[in-house]
């Protein structure tokens, strides 16, 4: 219990200093931010004014937001130490890589929980869309998504990031990781947003559990090669 407990306090110290360092950077937090919304924005002007259309494509395009700035967020969670040379010393610490890999998936999660909260206004004014009825199956939708692309993100991230071309790699890899994710989310929004009137919704959240899982133990035990290398 208590090694259980160490690798605990472990990852929570690492989330809150890659939370801090976020904050630290406010202007990246904002660009990430206005980039996932601008994306809304323009793509709501492409798709014109019919709001049945406006509303049929608002949970596509909610997570494909999301996933765009959670991108942007992974990748810098990383990159910001990689700069530094921090990455590196992170590797020599006699600290369970497991443990590194939750606190650096613990803070993507947290900080792609944070996007999706502030889009969600966006999109219930931009599409017309009402959300607040449908307001805890959304927010479960949106917690267990994050955590799915936070735990394929984290990983990938710690692969790339000393390529050259992580920028252009990161998403090569992941996005058809997270398919099946991303698949599973859209669709449990729009039952959620409907009222899941074909009772639905729990099947589609089983599957985001289940992705969750594997790729929580997935990254967890591959983590501490692709810090070491």
């Amino acid at each position: 219990m208590s090694a259980l407990r160490r690798h605990a306090t472990i990852a929570l110290a690492i989330a809150r200093k890659d939370a801090l360092a976020e904050l630290r950077g406010r202007q990246a937090v904002g660009s990430t931010i206005f980039f996932a919304a601008l994306v809304l924005l323009l793509f709501g002007f492409a798709l014109g004014p019919d709001s049945g259309r406006l509303a049929e494509a608002a949970p596509g395009l909610l997570w494909l937001a999301i996933v765009f700035g959670g991108l942007l967020t992974v990748a810098r969670l990383h990159q910001m130490e990689a700069d530094d040379g921090a990455l590196e010393q992170l590797a020599l610490y006699p600290v369970d890589r497991r443990a590194v890999y939750a606190g650096k998936a613990l803070a993507g999660a947290g900080a792609m929980l944070l996007l999706g909260g502030l889009l969600f206004p966006v999109v219930a004014i931009l599409y017309g869309v009402p959300l607040g009825a449908a307001w805890l199956p959304l927010a479960v939708t949106v917690v267990l998504g994050s955590v799915g692309f936070a735990a394929v993100g984290t990983a990938y991230a710690g692969l790339t990031v000393r390529m050259r071309a992580r920028e252009v790699m990161l998403p090569l890899l992941m996005l058809p990781i997270v398919a099946p994710l991303l698949l599973a989310a859209v669709k449990a929004t729009v039952a959620a947003v409907a009222g899941d009137p074909f009772g639905e919704l729990g099947a589609w959240l089983q599957l985001l559990v289940g992705f969750d899982i594997v790729m929580l133990i997935a990254g967890a035990a591959t983590y501490g090669f692709l810090l070491e290398d």
